[in-house]
């Protein structure tokens, strides 16, 4: 199949054909008789492989499992799969717990300990998130610490803590117009409004179903082009 037509059949440009070509991520085009590159069945079992794993993986797990294949190192490719898989199994497992606080925190929201406050260092210790990051986030808008009227030092309440763990539940995700939305949703959710933030959990967790759909659908043509790859030539 001609550069064009192959492009055409995956939408996208023949740019982009001859660039995964040069990164290793196709195998090199056959020659026809005059010069001119061919592509074949394989070429288009790798491209729907980066179609289908993309989305999921993200391009640098795509290309770590391609350059794999193409090197024989086909178990290698699996288990950075298997990886990525796990990851999105234990941000789910985040999540679960995040939503059951943020329930908890929406029935004691009247009592005494919901005006517990929290310095900067000791929210870095019950999150395990850095100070610098904590920091960053608040500089890009996500999160806003209140101010002590005395001494202006950061504080944050139980309320602040679920938004910070939203966001860190969100930046091992690939990235996607989804994931830029969901963040802004956040940065845009007052600390204080509970019904929203428990909405934004739900939307979250509803990301994270379609994102094990979709490392399925990756996993599939993965297969597909493995074994397309051990049949006998």
């Amino acid at each position: 199949m001609r550069p064009k037509r192959m492009a055409k059949t995956f939408m996208i440009s023949p740019s982009t054909l001859r660039n995964y070509e040069a990164k290793g991520l196709i195998p090199p085009a056959e020659r026809s008789a005059n010069g001119y590159r061919m592509y074949t069945d394989l070429h288009a079992a790798y491209l729907e492989c980066i179609q289908a794993m993309a989305p999921s993986f993200g391009m640098e797990v795509t290309t770590k499992v391609l350059h794999g294949l193409r090197h024989d190192m086909s178990y290698d490719a699996l288990w950075a799969v298997r990886k990525k898989e796990v990851a999105l199994y234990e941000e789910k497992v985040k999540l679960a717990q995040i939503i059951e606080d943020i329930r908890q925190v929406m029935k004691e929201n009247n009592s005494p300990g919901a005006m517990e406050r929290f310095a900067i260092h000791e929210v870095s210790e019950m999150t395990k998130i850095s100070k610098s990051t904590i920091r960053y986030w608040e500089q890009a808008g996500y999160v806003k610490a209140d101010r002590d009227p005395e001494n202006r030092y950061r504080y944050y309440s139980r309320a602040h803590l679920l938004k910070i763990r939203l966001i860190h539940v969100l930046q091992n995700s690939v990235y996607s117009e989804d994931t830029v939305k969901l963040k802004q949703s956040i940065a845009a959710a007052e600390h204080t409004d509970l019904q929203s933030i428990m909405r934004l959990a739900e939307q979250i967790r509803s990301y994270q179903n379609k994102g094990i759909e979709s490392q399925m659908c990756g996993i599939s043509s993965l297969w597909k082009l493995i074994q397309l790859l051990k049949a006998p030539i």
